[in-house]
Order: C-alpha cells, then sequence, then structure tokens
C-alpha cells in the first residue's frame, strides 16, 4: 500500500494543517554528574492553500521542543501569493549567508529543491517549483531565507494599480 501517505496523516493533528520536522537536534551539556541532554526541533507548519510558518522550539525530550515549534510555527504563519500551484515570479532570499533562488516552473514539473525547501513548499502547497539553494547549509537560515524571499513577492493588485492597468490585463 502507500505508507508514505500514512506518514503524512499522522502529523496532521487538525485536519487544516500539515506539519513538518526539518531539523531535530540534540544538543549536551556537561555538568557534575555527566551528561545532561536537551533538545531543539525546527518545524514548518502550513494548510497547502497559501498559508505557512516555522517555528523553533527547546525542551528536556523531544516530544515537547516539537511540540513547542509546532506552536511557534502556528503563530508566525504568513500567507503566500501563489498562481496556480507555483509563484508569481522569480525571487531571490537571503538571510545572513544563505541564499535561495526560487524560479516558478510550468504545472507537472513537481518541487525540485532540496530538503528544508521542500519541506516549506510543500507545506505551502507550491506543488511546481524550480529552487536552488546558495552559501550556508544551515537548515535554520535556509527556511529564514525561504521566508525573506516569501516577503518580496510582488501583489498582482498592487503591480496592476501602479501600471494602470486590471490584473486580467497583466496576468491574461
Amino acid at each position: 500500500m502507500d505508507r508514505s501517505r500514512n506518514r503524512d496523516r499522522s502529523r496532521d493533528r487538525d485536519n487544516e494543517y500539515i506539519e513538518k520536522l526539518i531539523k531535530l537536534n540534540r544538543v549536551a551539556k556537561v555538568v557534575k554528574g555527566g551528561r545532561r541532554f536537551s533538545f531543539s526541533a525546527l518545524t514548518v507548519v502550513g494548510d497547502r492553500k497559501g498559508r505557512v510558518g516555522y517555528g523553533f522550539g527547546k525542551a528536556n525530550d523531544v516530544a515537547e521542543a516539537i511540540r513547542k515549534s509546532i506552536e511557534k510555527a502556528k503563530k508566525n504563519m504568513i500567507t503566500v501569493a501563489m498562481k496556480q500551484e507555483t509563484l508569481p515570479h522569480a525571487i531571490t532570499g537571503e538571510f545572513k549567508s544563505a541564499k535561495v533562488m526560487l524560479k516558478p516552473a510550468s504545472p507537472g514539473t513537481g518541487i525540485i529543491a532540496g530538503g528544508p525547501v521542500r519541506a516549506v513548499m510543500e507545506a505551502c502547497g507550491i506543488n511546481d517549483i524550480l529552487s536552488k539553494s546558495l552559501g550556508s547549509k544551515n537548515t535554520m537560515n535556509i527556511v529564514k531565507a525561504v521566508f525573506a524571499g516569501f516577503e518580496n513577492i510582488l501583489d498582482a493588485k498592487e503591480v496592476a494599480a501602479n501600471r494602470g492597468k486590471t490584473i486580467s490585463e497583466m496576468w491574461g
């Protein structure tokens, strides 16, 4: 049967949001009695309709770290402008030394992206996109660079109003 589909369903607590764990990190602090471990989790939450957010949580056990990160992701959700199931235009997002190039793709292309970028796009609902991650390979900074790129997407209504045209004249 299709096991991958069942795995995604288990992370869907509410039917409206999909939750993806991007990175789970174990940190050891050396204390007098030995090592004390704590965990940090980076997750992305989206509704597959253009709303997406990321969160970072830390705790002494894995489940609590994931729960905290999901709560923060739901608080920090943004709306991404989409054209069908792709982006309206090419964008570049930068955060510190991480740089992510995102290009719209024709229907049927799929998500051509690496780990963290792919998780963000799946949660957002973007199904056709080309991407390239440049510079830093730090997962957290790559996710922040994607969200910085989302902030630079031009709104179709604003662009049409500035040019004195209707949206249908511009987008066809």
